[in-house]
């Protein structure tokens, strides 16, 4: 789909939210992120809600995100 909402696996735009989650000293917003990137923040949405959905992806601070520990494994993959 658009989202790139694989059942299995990373897609590219996931595998590049994901490094630039790794990258902040904590949890960051999805504008962050966007910025980071230089991806709209709506489409950075989508990927996070994804990635929550497989665990990569936490969310300890209401509008803001972090990776997991499976998120991290998942992205030396």
């Amino acid at each position: 789909m658009g989202c790139g909402c694989e059942k299995d696996g990373l897609s590219d735009k996931q595998k590049e939210v994901l490094a630039a989650m790794d990258k902040c000293d904590g949890p960051c917003g999805s504008k962050d992120i966007a910025a980071a990137i230089d991806k709209e923040s709506k489409q950075v949405s989508c990927q996070i809600t994804a990635l929550k959905k497989k665990g990569f992806v936490d969310s300890p601070v209401r509008c803001k995100y972090a990776i997991t520990s499976e998120g991290k494994a998942a992205l030396k993959a």
